[in-house]
């Protein structure tokens, strides 16, 4: 097989998340122990730093990785799910996976995959520790897939481990309350592991102490240890100035990832590199506001309020959950404009009405679906958002409700597209 048809392998011959949602979801480690196991576990042959989280987890991830990148490490990065080219998922210092590892790998181990026959997730984690083994990295960021506790990813032992946030997604594989969606998350926090929680949740602050109190791990709260005192827009950059609140410190940085909700996640990220630099990892200053500055190049992260183009001006975004949306309206509401359009598709397991609930209703939309089985078909998705008052046409592909949007719009209007990472992956 060449690296077309290996990929083609894997997305068709394996159970995929992404492509069929909750039952390609093995609710155990049994798999990716196996795996690795047969592969010498190559997770226990490099440093890692779990970071885990409902939203933000994805940009901390890259935040993070490119800190330590800058430091001289030789970083590996983990993450999913990827938007263009499988080989996002895995990188070293920025750069993809070979497309010759990803072939190499696939063939070698396709008798092991017919034995155990793993899910796509469970391959693709064991292909990621095999690859940062085979390149003598220094350390890996390993982002969770899904929940924490049974994510192929836990068979780590990290330094560090990160839990960004707590909201309600994937309620019908992780729980729903917000203390049943954090046990899972908390499944992360291992013995003796220092761990930091991104944000105070008064129904998920217990679920995480009491893990960390079980597991004999030194638990940090980052809203308890440093304070936003000013955020502005300039330019590209997202200026912060930050103090921390029992040291009175001072920061002064500027960020190329420029959504508001990134104000949480910076405070996470500034936490878990005080935390790294207490256990003994060298992080200068300098290499925190040079990676910072620059994330986007340094990792090649896509799809967060990301500017696609001017006059009109596009965005996308890849938040898809009530928090991520509020998030986004949020940022639509700061940002200069006359008539806003909005590119909307979603997936089916998703709490569409929450979402529809939260959009704006002055908008001309242009509701679509992305490509793939789980989609919510436009017809369905317009049907649902006109009990909140959201009027517009139906599209049957991401690329002909963008077209129209872009026919539509005027210089100073605002086209965002998002819903859905899978919409994001068919515009940018």
């Amino acid at each position: 097989m060449n690296y077309s048809q290996t990929v083609e392998y894997l997305y068709s011959r394996l159970p995929m998340f992404t492509r069929i949602g909750a039952v390609a979801f093995k609710k155990d480690l049994h798999n990716t122990i196996a795996f690795c196991s047969a592969l010498n576990n190559p997770q226990n042959q490099y440093k890692t730093i779990h970071i885990g989280g409902t939203n933000g987890k994805g940009s901390t991830s890259h935040m993070l990785a490119a800190i330590l990148q800058k430091a001289d490490y030789k970083t590996g990065l983990y993450t999913s799910p990827h938007l263009k080219d499988f080989r996002e998922r895995i990188r070293i210092n920025g750069k993809m996976i070979s497309k010759s590892f990803v072939t190499n790998f696939v063939k070698q181990q396709q008798p092991l995959i017919e034995e155990i026959e793993p899910s796509f997730f469970e391959v693709t984690v064991a292909m990621a520790f095999s690859y940062f083994a085979q390149e003598k990295i220094d350390v890996a960021i390993i982002e969770v897939g899904l929940g924490g506790r049974l994510d192929s990813t836990n068979i780590i032992h990290p330094d560090l481990s990160i839990i960004t946030n707590i909201s309600l997604d994937h309620t019908n594989m992780l729980g729903n309350t917000f203390a049943e969606i954090a046990f899972e998350k908390a499944g992360i926090i291992k013995q003796d592991t220092p761990v930091i929680i991104g944000e105070h949740h008064p129904e998920t602050d217990p679920v995480f102490i009491q893990k960390a109190k079980e597991q004999n791990a030194h638990i940090t709260f980052a809203e308890d240890e440093l304070l936003i005192t000013s955020a502005a827009k300039k330019s590209n950059f997202l200026r912060l100035n930050i103090q921390g609140i029992k040291d009175g410190t001072a920061t002064e940085l500027s960020l190329d990832l420029t959504g508001n909700y990134q104000r949480k996640n910076i405070i996470t990220v500034l936490q878990s590199v005080r935390a790294l630099r207490a256990i003994g990892y060298k992080i200068e200053d300098k290499a925190v506001y040079e990676a910072l500055k620059s994330v986007k190049k340094l990792t090649g992260l896509q799809g967060r309020w990301q500017t696609l183009s001017k006059n009109p001006l596009i965005i996308c975004d890849t938040g898809h959950n009530k928090a991520g949306i509020a998030e986004v309206v949020q940022n639509i509401q700061q940002t200069p404009h006359e008539q806003l359009h909005m590119v909307i598709g979603m997936v089916k397991d998703k709490d569409i009405t929450a979402v529809l609930s939260l959009l704006p209703q002055k908008a001309t939309y242009y509701f679509c679906q992305p490509d793939l089985e789980r989609a919510l078909s436009a017809k369905e998705l317009a049907e649902q958002a006109a009990s909140f008052n959201l009027s517009g046409k139906v599209f049957h592909s991401v690329a002909t409700a963008l077209a129209e949007a872009k026919s539509k719009a005027k210089a100073n209007d605002l086209i965002f597209v998002g819903g859905s990472t899978f919409v994001v992956a068919e515009t940018i």
